[in-house]
């Protein structure tokens, strides 16, 4: 399963669409044995049959670990909603939303993971100590780290780039009463990494490669990356951090 994961059609590399698929599929065998001359499950427990069906292939697919609850949740969930009868124009409010929280994870494989104070903290000790340090969260979400950046060192300038619509309008609203925090809305892709002293990345084991060479094109020499939990592959850290959060974060560190 993993080899045909890396074989798979581009849309399927996605761990969206392919979550669909694995769903669509699920769904089929299930409805498939529901026909049956005996089907072998009350009706109730085959939602729970298409999601550890869901679950398992999900799994075998090498989807990220955060898909399984997902994946087994999401047809019990659907389940009981419909049986609430629940107005189609909640269903469509909570698919927005997903949307808007979760854009980046559809275009380019990084889900919204927020850090924590703890981290940020140990991020304010990798800073330069000299007034004015740039420091550039790629992916930023809300603009909380940043935010947690700039009362430890208000003389920073920080600046949050952020796809995902939702995350994005809160970390503005964040920065109209932060004049050192500035969030930016857009590809992280595109952005000159030449301009900062830190940059700082929570995003996911999928981009990571892609961030390195991007890094070593662009940022001063003496500049440093930082990647929360997720390693370059094939690239020492100069230095590996454990933060103490309730996540057990890592924050790992390369000097440029």
């Amino acid at each position: 399963m993993r080899l045909l994961a890396d074989h798979a059609p581009i849309p399927l590399r996605n761990p969206l669409t392919a979550a669909c698929a694995i769903h669509a599929l699920s769904a089929a065998i299930c409805f498939a044995l529901m026909a049956a001359p005996a089907p072998a499950l009350p009706t109730l427990l085959w939602p729970w049959c298409e999601g550890l069906c869901a679950a398992a292939l999900g799994a075998a697919w090498k989807l990220p670990r955060w898909w399984l609850p997902i994946n087994l949740l999401f047809f019990p969930a659907a389940f009981a909603l419909m049986a609430l009868n629940v107005p189609p124009v909640f269903w469509l409010a909570g698919f927005g939303a997903l949307v808007l929280l979760n854009f980046a994870s559809a275009a380019g494989r990084v889900p919204l993971f927020l850090s924590t104070t703890q981290a940020a903290a140990v991020l304010t000790t990798l800073l330069p100590q000299r007034a004015g340090c740039r420091v550039l969260d790629l992916g930023s979400g809300t603009g909380s780290l940043l935010s947690d950046l700039t009362r430890v060192r208000p003389d920073a300038v920080c600046t949050g780039i952020e796809v995902a619509p939702l995350p994005y309008l809160l970390g503005r609203l964040r920065a109209r009463f932060n004049p050192m925090l500035r969030m930016q809305w857009g590809d992280f892709w595109q952005a000159d990494l030449s301009q900062y002293d830190v940059v700082y990345a929570y995003l996911s084991p999928a981009p990571m490669a892609r961030l390195w060479q991007k890094a070593r094109a662009e940022m001063r020499p003496g500049s440093l990356l930082v990647s929360n939990d997720f390693c370059v592959p094939g690239v020492a850290p100069a230095e590996t951090i454990p933060v103490g959060d309730r996540m057990r974060s890592t924050l790992y560190i390369w000097r440029m």
